[in-house]
């Protein structure tokens, strides 16, 4: 993951009117963009839109909207870039569903919207630990539980989880992303980490029954 300091440092020299500054700064947080597009673009949009060609949409919107963000600069600068990218979002859902309005931005304010492979994926990483490859064969069985239990987790735990897991923002990332305290992004994680063992624990008890 890009260092802050890293992009502090970028970003002076930005300031300062290097514009190779500006090139790599984009450059640099171009995959983690490409991740979070490709999370969140769904079956109805896969076969039309391609998460590269948002993302350079999305830069080129930035690089042209830069000088105001470095004006302020008070607020994190992947989650400047990351709410380009995710207008963008909400106007391809609106060209190409035609949608309402109200539900467009209701689907791509993306509170546990994630596509059919980002699911699988978070339900891998969810369901991995430290586990040899004698138990693959649980943890493939785990990974089925995890995607069947998020199906009954609220759109806030499902985002909050796809945010940290798959998204792999920081904690201080999610708080200024979600506007809510580090602390309750804590907070809200362990919940829904917690909830998601409760549902996967009920399935179990279930099946055994």
């Amino acid at each position: 993951m890009e260092r802050e300091s890293d992009t502090q440092v970028l970003l002076s020299l930005a300031r300062t009117g290097d514009l190779s500054a500006v090139n790599e700064l984009l450059g640099r947080h171009r995959p983690r963009l490409r991740r979070m597009v490709a999370s969140r673009i769904d079956s109805r949009l896969a076969s039309r839109v391609d998460p590269s060609d948002v993302v350079q949409d999305v830069m080129v919107d930035a690089a042209r909207r830069i000088d105001s963000y470095l004006a302020s600069g008070d607020t994190i600068f992947y989650v400047w870039l990351r709410q380009i990218a995710w207008d963008r979002l909400v106007d391809l859902y609106r060209a190409h569903i035609r949608a309402d309005k109200r539900s467009v931005l209701r689907e791509c304010s993306l509170d546990g919207h994630l596509s059919g492979d980002s699911v699988l994926q978070l339900a891998h990483q969810l369901s991995m630990g430290d586990a040899g490859p004698a138990t693959r064969v649980m943890q493939a069985e785990l990974k089925q539980r995890v995607i069947a239990a998020m199906e009954h987790l609220t759109d806030h735990d499902r985002e909050i989880l796809a945010l940290r897991h798959l998204e792999q923002l920081s904690v201080r990332e999610i708080a200024e992303t979600l506007s809510i305290s580090e602390s309750a992004v804590t907070t809200r994680h362990l919940r829904a980490i917690q909830r998601l063992r409760a549902l996967i624990a009920e399935a179990d008890g279930g099946e055994r029954a």
